[in-house]
């Protein structure tokens, strides 16, 4: 979900994550496997699915551009990847600290050529103040793939994607409440410039009258050095439309960067990134978010 933040008004979250099919692999490259399989005796029948699932990720990738994931806005491309990422923000006039290991990333895996699912682990809360420290809430993503076309044939995805929480972790660090996070996204390249977009909501299932519900409007755009370095500059924007925060707005810009990915073994690589969000509007609950994401995709 993600990334987007949820902001809650005593802690910022990252958010129930940007939610983000099927057609199945030719059938004589099914026919192959499975002659292989047979022939190869029963040692080798576990790897047949993962060839089979790596055919898939792949054929999925191939149908869609290749643009790096941002710093905080939901990458609007179906990945497959181990995610993790750390922060440290500081409250509104710098006085204190607060750091986040996981920022709600995790595993996200392509099951199908148009579909991605993303489980994301609690992330860790370490504050400075008196407010105790713990875990966040499990959330997870999925995605689904509408249209697109590769660099060549057009340079461009839609999506619509759904995310959540569920409420396990406790206060102040978890929300209480599940949230859900229904998301459009859209992303198109212009020769070795690359513009992603989302535009979506946090809607609680309950306790709206704590959290409210927010609007979330989400922009990167990067530049492609040699497919290796990606430069870039993120806004991202939220909206409260009710609770004890409505009427209220922040933005964000975020620069940042991003190195690789670099192979490490197979099909395995790592790709790191770095940035910063950098308040815009009077009213911020948070300023000077330094965020650090390793990627590892597979």
């Amino acid at each position: 979900m993600r990334r987007e933040l949820f902001l809650a008004p005593v802690l910022i979250l990252p958010s129930a994550v940007a939610l983000c099919g099927q057609d199945p692999p030719p059938a004589s490259a099914a026919t192959a496997d499975s002659a292989s399989n047979q022939d190869s005796g029963s040692n080798n029948d576990d790897s047949g699915w993962v060839r089979a699932w790596m055919k898939i990720a792949a054929k999925a990738r191939a149908s869609q551009p290749h643009f790096v994931a941002p710093i905080v806005t939901t990458h609007v491309m179906l990945v497959q990847q181990y995610r993790y990422d750390m922060s440290w923000q500081q409250d509104p006039v710098g006085a204190t600290l607060t750091s986040n290991y996981g920022s709600s990333r995790g595993l996200e895996i392509i099951p199908s050529s148009r579909l991605e699912v993303g489980l994301f682990p609690p992330s860790y809360i370490v504050h400075q103040t008196n407010a105790p420290d713990g875990f966040t809430d499990l959330s997870y993503q999925v995605k689904f793939r509408a249209f697109s076309r590769t660099e060549s044939e057009g340079d461009y995805f839609v999506g619509f994607f759904l995310g959540g929480s569920v409420p396990t972790g406790r206060a102040p660090n978890g929300l209480g409440h599940a949230v859900l996070s229904p998301t459009f996204a859209a992303a198109k390249g212009l020769g070795p410039w690359d513009i992603q977009s989302t535009f979506g909501a946090n809607l609680p299932t309950s306790g709206t009258n704590v959290l409210g519900r927010v609007v979330l409007f989400n922009t990167a755009v990067d530049y492609r050095i040699k497919g290796m370095i990606w430069p870039m500059i993120e806004q991202n924007s939220t909206f409260w439309v009710d609770g004890p925060l409505k009427g209220q707005k922040q933005v964000f810009l975020t620069p940042g960067l991003i190195l690789g990915t670099f192979p490490l073994t197979g099909t395995l690589h790592v790709g790191i990134g770095v940035g910063v969000q950098i308040a815009v509007t009077p009213f911020h609950q948070y300023n000077h978010r330094w965020v650090f994401s390793v990627r590892f995709p597979f």
